[in-house]
């Protein structure tokens, strides 16, 4: 696995690293002690998949509060953008996005740490995304803002085409 730096700390693009022979490859996409020497210790306690029909299918942005939680967000099928936003107030890189693509050919993998947002536009017809959690959904505890909040100032590329009432009604951040 390679892990790279995405600018906000504890976030990092995580690229599988394939063994190819005639038969195809194999790849390791976790490792707890290689993510354990870039800071990263969660155990894995929930995984979600995200099936998505359409293309410009926008999900976010959204977080768990007070109990936050990691996450390993993966595409199975398809394209993404895949955006996050860091959250901590008393973080350097408060309020900063950091967005990347990430298709099923790639086998890449965003690591997003405790207090972020998150959340991904969908850029093929039927994709699907794989997300590990770091802690059980607990519904009294989802959070979210705005995906067009001005200050933020997310680059969605061609802008959304579905969206959920929730998410079309969520505040701006900070409100």
């Amino acid at each position: 696995m390679r892990f790279l730096s995405t600018g906000l700390h504890g976030a990092w693009v995580i690229d599988a690293e394939p063994i190819s022979d005639q038969r195809g490859f194999f790849a390791r996409t976790w490792c707890h002690r290689e993510a354990a020497e870039h800071g990263i210790d969660v155990n894995w306690v929930q995984c979600n998949l995200s099936v998505n029909r359409k293309r410009g299918t926008l999900r976010g942005m959204h977080w768990q509060s007070p109990n936050g939680e990691a996450k390993l967000v993966t595409v199975t099928r398809g394209a993404i953008r895949d955006v996050i936003v860091d959250i901590r107030p008393d973080s350097p890189t408060f309020k900063q996005v950091f967005s990347v693509d990430l298709e099923a050919t790639q086998h890449r993998a965003l690591f997003v740490p405790t207090g972020f947002a998150h959340g991904f536009i969908t850029m093929m017809d039927d994709t699907e995304v794989r997300y590990q959690m770091s802690e059980y959904f607990i519904d009294g505890q989802a959070c979210g803002f705005r995906f067009d909040d001005p200050g933020i100032g997310i680059n969605w590329p061609d802008g959304p085409k579905i969206l959920s009432e929730r998410d079309r009604l969520l505040p701006e951040f900070g409100r």
